[in-house]
C-alpha cells in the first residue's frame, strides 16, 4: 500500500468520507472546474435566456408603450410603460440565468456526468459543491443583469443613480433562485420531470405584475401572487429603478434572505443524503 494513503484502499477512503465534514473551505475549486469547463461551451448558448427579456422589452415597452401611455409606479409616481417592465423584466432575466444553471446543468452532471459523486469522494464537502455551483450560477444571472442595465440605459429608462443598485439586487434574486434550483433538481430522474420546472416558471413570468399593476386581480389571487418569489423581485427593482424606497422594500430583500438560507440548506442535505450514504 501506499504511503499517501496510510494503508487504506479507494473504497475505505470513501467510506471514511462518508463521515466527514460538510464543509471544507474549498468551493473555489468547484468554481475553477466550472469556469474551465464553461470555456469549451458556446457563447450562443451561455447568452441565450439574456434575449427573451430584451425582445419582450423591445415589441411590449417600445411597440405597446405609446399606446398604453404612463402608468402608476411604486409610491404612485407616473412612469412610462416601458420604465414599468423594465425593472421586471430584468428580476425575470436574473431568474432565467439562475435557473439555467442551477436546473438543467445541474441536472446533467448529477444524473449522467456522475460528477458530484467523484467531487464528494475528495475532501470536498456537500456545502463546497453546492456553494462553489451556485456561485456559478450566480455568475450567469450577473451576467444578464449587467447586459440587461446596460439595454435600459440605452433606452433611456435609468433615470435615477440609484438605479445602479438594480445589478447587486438582481444578483440577491439569483441568489434565491439558484440556491433552491439545485436542491429541487437532486429530486428530478428523468427529462420528463424537469419539465415541471418551466410549469412553474411560466406562470410567475406572466402574472407576476411583470406586465400589468397587482391591482387587477382578484385579492385572492393577489395573496398567492405576493406569495411567488419573482413578484418580490419585480417589486425591489421597480423601487430600486425610480429610488422610491418604503418598508416594503426591507420585507422583499427579507425574503429572498430567508429563500437563500432555505434553497442552501436544502441543497446541502440532498447532496449529502444521495451521495454520502
Amino acid at each position: 500500500m501506499s504511503v499517501l494513503t496510510g494503508g487504506h484502499s479507494a473504497t475505505d477512503a470513501a467510506r471514511e468520507r462518508t463521515f466527514g465534514p460538510l464543509y471544507s473551505r474549498n468551493a473555489l475549486a468547484v468554481v475553477s472546474r466550472g469556469l474551465m469547463a464553461a470555456k469549451s461551451s458556446t457563447w450562443l448558448i451561455l447568452v441565450s435566456g439574456f434575449f427573451e427579456p430584451v425582445l419582450y422589452l423591445i415589441s411590449m415597452g417600445v411597440g405597446l408603450g405609446p399606446i398604453v401611455g404612463t402608468v402608476a409606479g411604486p409610491g404612485g409616481q407616473e412612469i412610462s410603460y416601458a420604465a414599468y417592465i423594465a425593472p421586471a423584466l430584468l428580476a425575470v432575466s436574473a431568474m432565467n440565468g439562475a435557473v439555467y444553471d442551477s436546473t438543467w446543468n445541474v441536472f446533467f452532471k448529477m444524473n449522467f456526468a456522475k460528477l458530484y459523486q467523484g467531487m464528494l469522494y475528495t475532501s470536498l464537502g456537500p456545502l463546497d459543491v453546492a456553494i462553489g455551483e451556485i456561485f456559478l450560477a450566480l455568475l450567469r444571472g450577473l451576467l444578464y443583469a449587467t447586459g440587461f442595465t446596460a439595454v435600459m440605459a440605452v433606452m433611456g429608462l435609468i433615470t435615477t443613480p440609484w438605479a445602479i443598485l438594480v445589478i447587486p439586487a438582481s444578483v440577491l434574486i439569483a441568489f434565491g433562485f439558484a440556491s433552491f434550483g439545485m436542491g429541487i433538481t437532486s429530486f428530478m430522474k428523468t427529462f420528463q420531470q424537469m419539465d415541471w420546472i418551466n410549469f412553474f416558471m411560466l406562470p410567475m413570468f406572466l402574472f407576476s405584475a411583470t406586465f400589468y399593476p397587482l391591482s387587477v386581480y382578484p385579492q385572492y389571487i393577489q395573496w398567492l401572487i405576493q406569495a411567488m418569489p419573482l413578484w418580490h423581485g419585480v417589486e425591489l427593482l421597480r423601487q430600486i429603478s425610480i429610488g422610491s424606497f418604503s418598508p416594503a422594500t426591507a420585507v422583499h430583500i427579507a425574503y429572498y434572505l430567508v429563500m437563500i438560507a432555505l434553497g442552501i440548506t436544502l441543497t446541502t442535505g440532498r447532496l449529502r443524503k444521495l451521495f454520502l450514504k
